[in-house]
């Protein structure tokens, strides 16, 4: 079946989809019992069966379009992320009076929300040229153990995706498992020789940016020790893992096996709409502020997340399933690869280049 364009206006439809599994979280922590289901309920079932189940399409925002409200989700979001984040933390290792059952299904709903809209709205937050916004995504990323990933990000993976210079560009037949650590602890690296590189020629000054992530984290730590002792550290760790997790699942679903071409004058052909894996799917690129429209965001990186666009089937990429659902297939290498070898194939650079 066709999909069908979708008519709602965009900016409710992101904050609609984008709040409601807080507040259901939030609210499952205040209500115990099965109330703690309809959020975790939220994030792994109802999204993707909405995709699937109602084949609707966003339409591209005119060019040139403004979303003023656009920011001030981002702010929304990532406030209700760092109230709910140390909430979180106690709802499950403290003295919340919660059951062993509703702690887990806790842990795996507050998990879902930080991975998959907390992390987006950070991505979103980071490409900002307002100081104020950049530093709170700054601190979304520092919250999930994962700060350094505001400059590998912007300073290695922009500049150098699809290529092997780039840890967050996943290799074909190269399974997420393996993938994992390697882009982890190599943009780790990558992050802190670009930052590095700035300041030895002059271009960035101040306090390392990685001072400030090592010592937010340390402090985040910290909070947890304080919110429910070592079961709190390792809440804390713990949940912020699992979100980063998925974030590293979405690099290797969005950007497996492409790679750019080697130009006749030994230059790297420019990064265009073939270097990324899209998804059409309408109600996860709500609650994930269109980042499976990945290959305009490469295009344009300031881009606000509502203007994106979907490029042609023929000029990019696209995934056959909802982003969240490939995320899935991708844990099971073998799936994985039957299903992703032909695609590949058909968007490989010609032989010898």
């Amino acid at each position: 079946m066709k999909p069908l364009a979708l008519r709602l206006p965009a900016m409710p439809l992101f904050a609609a989809a984008a709040l409601a599994p807080l507040a259901l979280l939030v609210w499952g922590v205040g209500m115990g019992g099965l109330w703690v289901l309809p959020g975790l309920i939220y994030m792994a079932g109802l999204t993707v069966m909405l995709d699937h189940l109602i084949p609707l399409v966003a339409p591209d925002a005119p060019e040139g379009s403004e979303f003023p409200a656009a920011d001030a989700l981002l702010v929304a979001i990532a406030t209700g992320h760092l109230l709910a984040f140390p909430l979180a933390v106690w709802a499950i290792a403290g003295d919340s009076g919660l059951s062993a059952g509703a702690r887990i299904v806790l842990f795996l709903g507050f998990g879902q929300f930080f991975g998959q809209v907390s992390n987006p709205a950070a991505h979103e937050l980071i490409h900002r040229g307002a100081r104020g916004l950049f530093r709170l995504g700054v601190a979304i990323y520092v919250t999930l153990l994962n700060g350094h990933h505001a400059s590998a990000h912007r300073l290695v993976h922009h500049r150098h995706v699809a290529t092997p210079e780039d840890p967050n560009s996943a290799r074909g037949e190269e399974s997420f498992y393996a993938f994992l650590p390697r882009a982890y602890f190599g943009s780790f690296r990558a992050g802190r020789r670009a930052e590095d590189a700035l300041r030895a020629r002059g271009a960035a000054q101040g306090l390392h940016p990685y001072a400030i992530y090592l010592a937010g984290q340390a402090l985040c730590l910290g909070l947890g020790f304080v919110l429910a002792g070592v079961a709190g550290v390792a809440v804390w760790a713990a949940l912020g893992l699992y979100a980063t997790a998925q974030l590293m699942l979405s690099d290797y679903v969005q950007h497996y096996g492409l790679t750019r071409r080697t130009l006749p004058d030994g230059r790297l052909e420019p990064v265009s709409d073939r270097h990324s894996w899209n998804a059409q799917h309408w109600f996860t690129s709500a609650v994930m502020l269109n980042a499976p429209r990945h290959s305009d965001h490469h295009a344009h990186p300031t881009r606000p997340y509502p203007a994106l666009r979907l490029p042609e089937r023929d000029a990019a990429p696209r995934l056959p399933y909802s982003l969240p659902l490939c995320s899935v297939i991708a844990l099971f290498p073998r799936r994985w690869r039957r299903m992703m070898r032909p695609r590949l194939r058909h968007w490989a650079p010609p032989s010898g280049q």
